[in-house]
């Protein structure tokens, strides 16, 4: 223990880090920034091979930085998990989905630690970043890892888990000043890896086990799904209402005390709030408890994307245009603004649906190029002003800013605004139907 804690002081250690996605990749970069030697471990080999290239693929990376750590020879990549008894510090950042009955797919985190398991040694330090159920690391990891290696956890290695706070694009809060929660189920562990944090990021706030962080990563995220499920549910009340939601919205959020602004949307995406909470209501139910405003959550945003669809619907019914012949444009596929993620974008159920419709159906994003739904393959085309002004609705999905949203405005025949971003702006209302 007190090797490892000597080489970690002084940026000796070398850090694994499995997984080089957009919370791997840019952990490894932070790590090597200070001098630490990373080597990297992704599966896909097209991957690898452009860490090796310094060819970037994060967007919340800086080319230089990428370049700088990679021609130094202070991270390297490789499909190989043979790196591993090298390593004093492996940290495991690889995907954490659901099956298809919103089920916990450990499948990813379960073949790392057999994995590490055959190589594991003594002294070393196996942190868990992916996301997933209290209980993960101690129920699933620790019995394989001990069984594999004839180790044991506290004395001859440690483990622990540290859920990763990346918010892809925000330009404030990076890898390396977003405050880091620690959990560890021994005191060994948990010293190991704080002070292996303690490193690269600026406050580290240790818990008593790894159960309570692994709880902390899907509070957070369930707190988001359920706030945004309840500015959606006012959505779809204030359509009954006759209301406009953003007007209400406003108002409500310039109260100094007691509110947080959130808004509805044509549904939730990305890697997180749609399948973290999930994870808690699985977990949930092994003490026979049920997380009801979890699932009513979850019903309400996978609701989104068909209630477009119906208010698409009437505005072209109001145009007197039946669905089946409609030309609509999308704007926008990413989950978020100014992302090229379109991981469980709402969008596309959207697209899915109107194609189902059998509308005719072309979107621009500045930031994807090309799509893939139902079957078909879609291009992003450019948004030129014929190709807005012969869409019969264009619908606003996300809301990226390098879009031209009052040029978009006059020359729409119709506009169906799920993200509000064109509330404020002049130009002819009539053309615009708000969510």
């Amino acid at each position: 223990m007190l090797e490892l804690k000597n080489k970690i002081k002084e940026h000796t250690a070398i850090v694994g880090v499995i997984g080089l996605g957009y919370v791997g990749l840019p952990f490894a970069v932070e790590k090597a920034k200070v001098g630490f030697s990373v080597l990297g471990i992704e599966q896909n080999p097209v991957r690898a091979e452009r860490v090796n290239e310094a060819d970037n693929y994060i967007t919340d990376i800086k080319d230089d930085e990428l370049k700088q750590v990679v021609h130094s020879g202070k991270l390297k990549a490789s499909s190989s998990f043979d790196w591993i008894p090298q390593m004093d510090v492996i940290v495991i950042c690889v995907p954490t989905p659901l099956t298809k009955n919103l089920t916990p797919n450990l499948s990813y985190i379960e073949n790392v630690t057999r994995e590490i398991g055959k190589y594991l040694r003594v002294g070393q330090l196996v942190t868990l970043e992916s996301t997933t159920y209290p209980g993960t690391t101690d129920e699933v990891m620790r019995p394989v890892l001990e069984q594999l290696s004839g180790l044991k956890q506290g004395e001859d290695f440690f483990l622990a888990h540290s859920p990763e706070r990346v918010d892809p694009g925000n330009k404030r809060y990076t890898t390396k000043n977003t405050n880091k929660v620690v959990g560890a189920s021994d005191p060994h562990s948990l010293e190991i890896a704080t002070l292996f944090y303690e490193q690269t990021i600026e406050q580290v706030v240790p818990v008593t086990s790894a159960k309570a962080a692994e709880l902390v990563k899907v509070f957070e995220n369930t707190f988001r799904a359920v706030n945004i499920a309840l500015v959606n549910e006012l959505a779809l009340l204030c359509d009954r209402m006759d209301l406009n939601v953003w007007e209400v919205l406003d108002a409500a959020n310039t109260k100094p005390f007691g509110i947080m602004p959130f808004y509805p949307g044509p549904g939730v995406g990305g890697h997180c709030i749609p399948l973290d909470p999930h994870y808690l209501e699985w977990k949930a139910k092994e003490f026979n408890f049920e997380t009801h405003f979890i699932a009513l959550a979850g019903e309400i945003n996978r609701r989104m994307p068909e209630f477009v669809r119906e208010k698409a619907w009437r505005v072209l019914n109001r145009l007197g245009i039946a669905p089946a012949r409609a030309k609509v444009l999308i704007i926008g596929v990413a989950y978020k603004k100014d992302l090229g993620d379109w991981r469980e974008s709402p969008a596309l159920a959207i697209i899915s649906y109107l194609l189902a419709d059998g509308a005719t159906l072309t979107y621009h994003d500045p930031y994807v190029p090309e799509i893939a739904v139902a079957g078909q393959t879609f291009p992003s085309v450019e948004l030129s002003d014929t190709a807005i002004s012969s869409a019969d609705l264009v619908i606003i999905t996300t809301n990226h800013s390098p879009i031209d949203y009052a040029n978009l405005v006059e020359k729409a025949q119709a506009i169906l605004d799920t993200r509000g971003v064109t509330r404020h702006l002049d130009g002819d209302k009539t053309k615009v139907t708000l969510l």
